[in-house]
């Protein structure tokens, strides 16, 4: 251990900061986030997400990425998000996921990828 960097451990008495205890309580409330405002923050993620989640999902799978791609979209919208047009291409997305998931069903192919 490293002694020049540890006072204890240099035999030091370990003394209190000058500070008072009320410091970092008020250090850790100014950087305290409104919920109002974090809650819209994470909307925003979800929005992302969303968009994120629906694009890879119309080649690869769909049945998975679709429904995640609508419900995080709808959960985005319904929290009021700022981002409502990237909410609205992921919801856009998963339904274009879950449509291409029914046509290679209905055309017997299964998935789009064949390893054969």
């Amino acid at each position: 251990m490293n002694t020049a960097a540890h006072p204890v451990a240099a035999g030091l008495s370990a003394a209190r900061d000058t500070r008072t205890e009320a410091a970092p309580a008020a250090a850790a409330a100014a950087r305290a986030v409104p919920a109002a405002e974090r809650g819209r923050r994470d909307a925003d993620g979800m929005a992302v997400a969303a968009f994120l989640l629906g694009l890879p999902g119309l080649l690869v799978m769909n049945i998975v990425l679709g429904p995640a791609a609508i419900a995080l979209a709808l959960t985005a919208c319904a929290r009021g998000t700022r981002r409502r047009g990237r909410a609205l291409l992921g919801l856009l997305l998963g339904v274009a996921d879950l449509v291409v998931l029914v046509a290679l069903a209905v055309t017997d192919h299964g998935v789009i990828w064949s390893f054969s």
